[in-house]
């Protein structure tokens, strides 16, 4: 019995580890992204994986809500998260630059 707790531990561990990550993920995203990527907005993805964590947090992991969490976190890995990726700049902030920047630096117009 105590071999049965300990994997459900760890797994409990795992969940709130890859939903607290998806989480992360989707914070970092711009949310211009979201909607160039024809995805939800980037409030409803924070919304439902910040829930799926606290639940994940909350309750134990053979509870039905759990469940939920992770099924949400999943969908946001392998459908939204591929798609905020494959934008130009990965769909993430921009921290240097300008929209005048080109592959090798700024663009000057010919001076």
């Amino acid at each position: 019995m105590q071999g049965f707790a300990g994997l459900m531990w760890l797994l409990s561990v795992a969940l709130i580890l890859f939903s607290g990550f998806a989480l992360f993920d989707a914070a970092t995203r711009r949310e211009d992204a979201y909607r160039a990527a024809d995805k939800k907005t980037k409030t409803f993805w924070l919304v439902v994986l910040g829930l799926a964590f606290v639940v994940n947090l909350i309750f134990n992991i053979l509870s039905f809500l759990p469940i939920i969490g992770l099924i949400a976190t999943i969908v946001y890995m392998v459908d939204v998260r591929p798609a905020l990726r494959g934008l130009p700049g990965g769909g993430r902030s921009r921290r240097r630059g300008s929209s005048s920047d080109g592959p090798y630096g700024p663009y000057n117009g010919g001076r």
